[in-house]
């Protein structure tokens, strides 16, 4: 018999944890990252988004903490992505390809 079998649960299906195992973490050198200023889906304000990113969460919440203080805004991480508050899209650049990655900007 299984020990980890469950009879009944209320609220949907069971959290995997097998998600943060399938996360590659890859080099700044080998990572394709895009900038890009968007205003869709925000009331009207101006968010950066940076998406591409192949990392751990832990890196992930790391580098935004840097790019937020870097730009002098507030932000968060999401889904491999992070959001900075403003259009911040050239200090951005300038801050991810000193680090080493391969950074564009997009949707101009």
């Amino acid at each position: 018999m299984t020990k980890n079998r469950v009879v009944y649960r209320e609220f949907g299906a069971p959290e995997e944890d097998d998600n943060d195992q399938n996360i590659v973490d890859l080099p700044p050198q080998q990572q394709n990252v895009r900038i890009q200023a968007t205003r869709r889906g925000r009331g009207g304000k101006t968010v950066t988004e940076v998406t591409g990113f192949q990392t751990t969460p832990e890196a992930l919440a790391k580098l935004t903490k840097q790019l937020k203080n870097q730009c002098g805004a507030g932000g968060t991480a999401k889904e491999q992505a992070i959001e900075i508050q403003g259009d911040c899209t050239q200090k951005i650049l300038q801050f991810l390809v000193g680090l080493g990655y391969k950074a564009k900007i997009s949707g101009k």
